[in-house]
Formats: C-alpha cells, sequence, structure tokens
C-alpha cells in the first residue's frame, strides 16, 4: 500500500509494454503474460483496500472493481483486466492530488506560521527558538519581511504589516507601540519588538486554522445521506451483477456492469464541493463553521441586524448634553463610571470629558439592556437608558422628555445620568453609518433575502432614522438582549430561515438563537466561539460575499449530484442497449466523472460575487487614475 503509486506506474508500463509486443513484435504470448503481470500488480494494492473495508463490514468501491478484475482473469479478458487496474488506481493518483488543490486554504495557512522565533534573553540579546519554547510575556523580534509568531501588542519599533492571512484585507496597516499585532501576519517594512499575549494553538490564527480544519472535515446533512446511500447502493449494484449474470449467463456484462455502477463520483462530489467553498471563504476572512453552516446560509430569507458596530461603525462621538440640577458633578461621577466600562459609547463619553479627574468606583453591576449602578464616592450613579431610569423609578419632567425627543428625533444615542435618584444629565451620542452599507443591502436583496429587520437597544425614533436611510424591511428599538432573541424564535416559528448579524458579544443569544449567527468583529473568542459564521475583519461588505458564495457553493454541490447520477444512468443504460461499452470505456468513463466533478468544485477556489468584480474594478480605476498623482506626491515628499 505505501508503493501504490510506484505500483500504478509499473502497471501502465507493463500495459505499454504489451501492446508494443503485440503490434511491432506480434507476440501474443509476450502480450499475454505482460497484461497478466499488469492485472496482478494493479490488482494486489485495489483487493488490499477491499480486504481491509470488508474486516469492517463496508462493501466498497475497490471490492466492485476486485470482483471485475477477478471476473476478467476467468474469462481471460486480460486486456481489460490490466487497463481497468490501471486506471482506478491512476484515477485515485489524480483525485489525491487535485483534492489536494481544494484544501490549499489549509496549506496557506499552515505555511504563514513560521517554525522559529527570535526571543530576547535575560542579557538583552535576542536567540532564535522553536515556537513551541514560547511562553506568554516573552519579548520578540520581527524584522522586515518577516511572519510575525505570535499574538500580542507592540513594545517598541514601528513598521506596517499585512494582515490579509487574519482579514482577508490586502491593504498593510501601520503598526507602533499599544498597537496589537497576531500570529501568522507578515511585517513588510520595519522592525518591532513584541510583547506575547497568546502563543501556539491559542493564537487568534491557531483557532482559525483549527476552524478552518474542523469546518473541512465536518460532513452536511446533504454528505451524510449519500453516504447512507452508497453504503446500500454498492452492495446493489453487486447484486444486480449477480443476477444479470445467472439470467443471461454472460459473465463479461456481469462484470461489466460491476464497474459501470462504481459511484466514486456521487460520494466524492458534495464534499469537494464544500471543501472548496470553505477554502474561498478561509481567504476573503470569511470562516464557515462547517459544510451544514454553508447549505443552511444559502437558503437564508430574513436577515436581522444589530445597530451599533454592525449597520455603524460602533465609533460613537458625544454630540449634545443637555444638563440638569448639580451637572458638572454629574459629569465627574460620569466619567468615573464609565472608565471601567469598554463599551463603545463609555469611550465616547471618556474622550469628550478627557479632562475630568475620575474619582474611585467602589461598586458596580451591570443590569443587561439597561446600563449601569455604580456607588461612587457614597452616591449611587445611574448610567444607562429610559429602561434603567424606569427600574429605578427615577422622576422625569416634562422639559426632560421633551429634551429627549428633541435628541432622539436628531439620530442621537441617549445615555441618561441620575445620581442619587435624580436625572443629572441627557447626553446625545451619534455613530456613523457604514460606507456602502446600503449598497451591500441592496445587493443582499437580489440574493433573495427577502426581510431585512433592524434589532437594537437604541431609541425608536434613532433606529426609524438609520431605518429609512438604509432602506430596512421592518425597525425595533428599545429592546433588550432577550427580546431580540424572542424576536428570532417568532419569526423563525413563522417558517422563515433567520440570519442574525451581530458583535458577537452583547447579541450572543440572538447568535445561538438564530439559525445562522454571523460575527462582526476581528476574531475574537466570543465571536469564533457564539457564531456560525465569522467575519474576520467585521466590514459589511462580507455578508453578501459570504451568502454568494455560501448559494455558488450550494449550486456547485447540485451540479455535481446531478452530473455523477447522469453518467451512472448513461453508463447502464449503454451496456444493456449497445454493444460498443465494454469495462475498460466503462472505468475510463468512471474515472473520468470523478475527476469532472473534483474539476468544477475547484471552480469555487477562485469563485467571486458580481459585487466583488465590480468593487474590484472600481478599485483598479481609481489606482489607475490616481497613479500620476501619487507618484508626484511620492517625488515631493
Amino acid at each position: 500500500m505505501k508503493n501504490r503509486n510506484r505500483l500504478t506506474a509499473a502497471t501502465g508500463i507493463l500495459i505499454v509494454l504489451a501492446f508494443a509486443a503485440k503490434w511491432l513484435f506480434k507476440s501474443e504470448a509476450a502480450e499475454s503474460g505482460l497484461l497478466l503481470a499488469a492485472s496482478l500488480i494493479g490488482g494486489f494494492p485495489i483487493a488490499a483496500s477491499a480486504w481491509q473495508a470488508l474486516k469492517v463490514k463496508v462493501i466498497s468501491i475497490d471490492l466492485l472493481v476486485t470482483l471485475a478484475i477477478l471476473g476478467a482473469f476467468v474469462i481471460q479478458e486480460f486486456e481489460e483486466s490490466a487497463i481497468v487496474a490501471f486506471l482506478f488506481l491512476f484515477g485515485a493518483y489524480l483525485e489525491q492530488k487535485t483534492l489536494a488543490k481544494t484544501r490549499s486554504a489549509i496549506k496557506e495557512l499552515v505555511e504563514m506560521v513560521p517554525e522559529t522565533a527570535l526571543r530576547q534573553t535575560a542579557d538583552g540579546d535576542f536567540e532564535e527558538v522553536d515556537l513551541d519554547d514560547l511562553d506568554e510575556g516573552d519579548i520578540v523580534l520581527v524584522k522586515t519581511g518577516g511572519k510575525i509568531p505570535v499574538d500580542g501588542e507592540v513594545v517598541s519599533g514601528s513598521g506596517t504589516a499585512n494582515e490579509a492571512s487574519i482579514t482577508g484585507e490586502s491593504m498593510p496597516l501601520d503598526k507602533k507601540p499599544g498597537d496589537p499585532v497576531y500570529a501568522g501576519t507578515i511585517l513588510e517594512n520595519g522592525t518591532i519588538r513584541i510583547e506575547a499575549e497568546k502563543v501556539g494553538d491559542e493564537t487568534t490564527f491557531g483557532k482559525i486554522i483549527e476552524l478552518v480544519e474542523e469546518a473541512q472535515d465536518s460532513k452536511s446533512q446533504a454528505e451524510r445521506l449519500i453516504d447512507r446511500f452508497s453504503k446500500y447502493y454498492t452492495p446493489v449494484v453487486l447484486l444486480l451483477a449477480i443476477i444479470v449474470g445467472l439470467i443471461s449467463q454472460d459473465l463479461e456484462l456481469a462484470v461489466t456492469i460491476l464497474v459501470l455502477g462504481c459511484p466514486g463520483a456521487l460520494v466524492i462530489g458534495v464534499p469537494v464541493s464544500n471543501v472548496a467553498g470553505i477554502g474561498n471563504g478561509a481567504k476573503q476572512g470569511i470562516l464557515f463553521k462547517g459544510s451544514e453552516v454553508i447549505t443552511k446560509f444559502s437558503k437564508v430569507d430574513t436577515i436581522m441586524f444589530d445597530k451599533t458596530g454592525t449597520l455603524t461603525y460602533g465609533d460613537p462621538r458625544v454630540s449634545q448634553v443637555k444638563k440638569y440640577g448639580q451637572g458638572q458633578l454629574a459629569e465627574q461621577l460620569l466619567v468615573s463610571v464609565e472608565k471601567e466600562s469598554a463599551h463603545p459609547l463609555a469611550k465616547a463619553i471618556t474622550g469628550y470629558y478627557e479632562d475630568l479627574e475620575a474619582k474611585e468606583v467602589e461598586a458596580s453591576q451591570v443590569l443587561q439592556g439597561g446600563g449601569i449602578v455604580a456607588q461612587v464616592a457614597g452616591q449611587q450613579v445611574l448610567v444607562g437608558n429610559c429602561y434603567l431610569l424606569d427600574q429605578y423609578h427615577v422622576p422625569v419632567t416634562k422639559q426632560m422628555e421633551r429634551d429627549m425627543e428633541e435628541l432622539a428625533s436628531a439620530g442621537n444615542s441617549l445615555v441618561l445620568v441620575a445620581v442619587n435618584g435624580q436625572l443629572e444629565l441627557a447626553l446625545g451620542l451619534k455613530d456613523e453609518i457604514r460606507a456602502g452599507v446600503k449598497e451591500d443591502l441592496a445587493a443582499l436583496k437580489k440574493l433573495d433575502v427577502k426581510n431585512l429587520l433592524l434589532l437594537s437597544g437604541d431609541n425608536q425614533k434613532t433606529v426609524d432614522l438609520v431605518a429609512e436611510e438604509l432602506d430596512l424591511t421592518e425597525a425595533y428599538g428599545q429592546l433588550l438582549p432577550e427580546d431580540k432573541a424572542e424576536f428570532v424564535k417568532r419569526r423563525q416559528a413563522a417558517g422563515e430561515i433567520v440570519a442574525f448579524v451581530g458583535d458577537g458579544i452583547n447579541d450572543s443569544p440572538s447568535l445561538a438563537r438564530a439559525d445562522i449567527g454571523i460575527a462582526m468583529g476581528s476574531g475574537t473568542d466570543v465571536a469564533i466561539e457564539t457564531s456560525n459564521v465569522v467575519l474576520m475583519n467585521g466590514s459589511f461588505d462580507r455578508i453578501p460575499r459570504a451568502l454568494a458564495l455560501a448559494k455558488a457553493t450550494r449550486r456547485n454541490m447540485i451540479e455535481n449530484i446531478t452530473i455523477a447520477l447522469a453518467v451512472v444512468a448513461v453508463l447502464l443504460v449503454s451496456v444493456l442497449a449497445s454493444s460498443w461499452m465494454n469495462m475498460a470505456i466503462g472505468m475510463f468513463v468512471h474515472e473520468g466523472s470523478i475527476l469532472v466533478v473534483i474539476l468544477n468544485a475547484m471552480r469555487l477556489l477562485a469563485y467571486r460575487s458580481k459585487l466583488q468584480k465590480s468593487r474590484k474594478l472600481i478599485e483598479n480605476n481609481f489606482s489607475q487614475a490616481a497613479g500620476p498623482y501619487t507618484k508626484g506626491i511620492e517625488s515631493i515628499q
């Protein structure tokens, strides 16, 4: 079995020598001897595979071919037995080579990881060590053109890193002290020192490789169905050949049916499509968690979106502040509370009040969907929305209500601050809608998505403004995380196939509940664990790309099933209704059909949606137009 490829070559050479003996030297004895040797040499590894399968009670394709070769021996058709053995072995060799190409995404990803790294020693020098010897906290040196070996933070130096292996984007990013870097990315220029935070399999890149490997090895419902079908189909072909042989008393016809009925293309057609589709997605920073995800995603008719960080950039700015009573003290208490939070709105508020000194927060509690309740300098501080004020029975005057209405009508998200049960501040924060989102949503509609819903914890007026601008089907505001999950459940109960798009953290109940959860983000652990599809760089245009790729993969899978069934049907009809079909031709067509479905699936490796093609054309045209100006600026610099 280890020498299977050499035996394949030997079988082919013996067949060529046999034909040479017949045509050049007119020696039928030499021809028969050489063909007999070719049949034996080629038949042994096939018979060994069949025996291994039989030991675990599986009737395999190898068994059908082995019986066909033995049958040809009995009727002394050595030419056909030799050719059948060679074509089967050679076909398996070609399958192995072409299937390896469909797994090119894994190979390319693995090759992005360096084998060694330069680690700082106690005396400040750097030594080359194996990647497995790195630990968290180590300082690693990366020079121009080097592969970054760890997830970590730049502690000194600067440069530009190509993070295409993580995000799918080829544009390099500037890196300076304090910036994060990821294993598997390339430092295109510069020299940096990195403090390792994650090493080995724990890095984002390690998790991506593991995820893609698991996805490519997983089986969809269609694959499992075909596996069950082939498990019974192969014995049926064997039984059919025996019945035909007994009725017709024609052993050659029975043996030919064994060869023609092999379901090779049918068995391999679906998994190879899924592997190629998953590989294409990985190159673009789109991670599908298995082939079942692709099939289900391709049928989605309803997509629900969170607002902040999904339809918008998630980088809001304070636009207006309404003050009541002791506003200045409230602002200081607000900053104290928000400096403890990592929420996008908290970052905006602390940035707006960067000159205010924070007080020590004595205790804090997050009220999910409402905000934060904290104790600061002996005072109770509430920071959140109207729901939070209602829970703590904070009185709101008519003027305060009008102010909130005004802020909401202008498209602001509201942050309300109450101190000791009294409303002191109402802040309006605005977040820009992502560029190109409207066009991407239109592309989703063209991909047969009927319902586009916005579900947000923000106030209804702000949500309505966003929905109107983006031409969404429906929009609902002031929702808690559990309310969003309930929305998903109701639409599923109505027969819709629902995808939910969120940031993978606050929206985890909805992501888990939806038929397809899509996480927007930079590959955080929570995003990878919670969702079915991960968009590594958080770019919104990856959503229509992912859906188009899922539909193309499912279409390709159906094409392969059709090709496989059509070939088997044509071969079986030909052997029963014509005189030209024989074992050798049947095996040639059988192996050819396997290669056809593999090559058809490989088209997915280069698949690009119409949206991608049009954007690429715009980028190319812009680059050509901007070329002279760019060169002029470079020469001035």
